[in-house]
């Protein structure tokens, strides 16, 4: 299968192929060892959503990773004061993109898939895990919380699992997250498996029928992350969350790698 690029933007911190006669787009996180989810990382990613859209002919998307990790997740440093609105505001922008684009998804998971990471991963209609994967929405562990996941989770694996993610911030198997529905499959070469899932039951219909479908399916998803309820969870993380001095505390920290004192305040 030959991959191509034509049509799409460069790209410093994805690669992208183009594949099955164009039909299947595949864009692999690129940023170095964790694949940090910066903000650069995000505008390219929303700038390649932006083109597929653009492009009637591609059918599905598969999103994978270089590297042994699938994304330790957003940059924390951005999440500083002088940063969050801005890193908030490009990651809610992807994700609205993410589900208003209507084209099938697949994610292949290998190693961490933590925070801003799991929560793109969980944007796709399906995830595929290799035995090594680990889940985990660690956000409440420096204080702040993860808006996207909270919608979405919810929606996924019913309101019991989904608090206990967001408030534990612990680390899930891939054994528990296919238990839980939050996976689709366990495999050894989860790209290979999602393409070829692909291959057999999204390629061949319709691509057109295939976003009408996928946005009636996701309509509710669509509803809640792009009519307000988003933009609800980012005001309160704002307004709320970020004038409390323990947000501040959790993420200087992290950086400066120590343990945090928290005031409850």
């Amino acid at each position: 299968m030959s991959t191509q690029n034509n049509g799409f933007p460069d790209c410093s911190k994805l690669r992208l192929g183009l594949s099955h006669e164009n039909r299947l787009l595949t864009i692999r996180l690129a940023n170095g060892k964790g694949n940090i989810c910066d903000g650069e990382l995000m505008r390219e990613l929303h700038q390649v959503l932006d083109q597929v859209a653009e492009t009637p002919e591609i059918r599905a998307i598969l999103l994978a990773a270089e590297g042994k990790h699938f994304s330790f997740g957003a940059s924390v440093a951005e999440h500083a004061p002088d940063q969050v609105r801005e890193m908030l505001g490009i990651f809610h922008g992807l994700s609205k993109a993410m589900v208003h684009l209507h084209v099938p998804m697949a994610a292949a998971v290998r190693g961490q898939c933590l925070g801003g990471g799991m929560e793109i991963a969980t944007l796709c209609h399906w995830v595929f895990a290799a035995p090594d994967a680990q889940f985990a929405q660690p956000e409440i562990q420096l204080a702040v919380f993860a808006p996207v996941a909270s919608i979405v989770l919810r929606r996924q694996i019913g309101g019991a699992r989904a608090d206990d993610l967001l408030l534990t911030g612990r680390s899930i198997s891939a054994d528990t997250a296919v238990e839980w529905g939050l996976v689709h499959g366990i495999h050894e070469d989860p790209e290979a498996t999602a393409i070829a899932y692909l291959e057999r039951h999204i390629l061949p219909h319709s691509g057109a029928a295939l976003r009408i479908a996928s946005r009636v399916a996701r309509a509710d998803l669509e509803c809640e992350i792009c009519g307000g309820g988003l933009d609800s969870n980012e005001s309160i993380y704002l307004e709320q969350l970020m004038a409390t001095s323990d947000a501040v505390e959790g993420i200087t920290a992290f950086l400066k790698r120590r343990k945090p004192v928290w005031k409850d305040q």
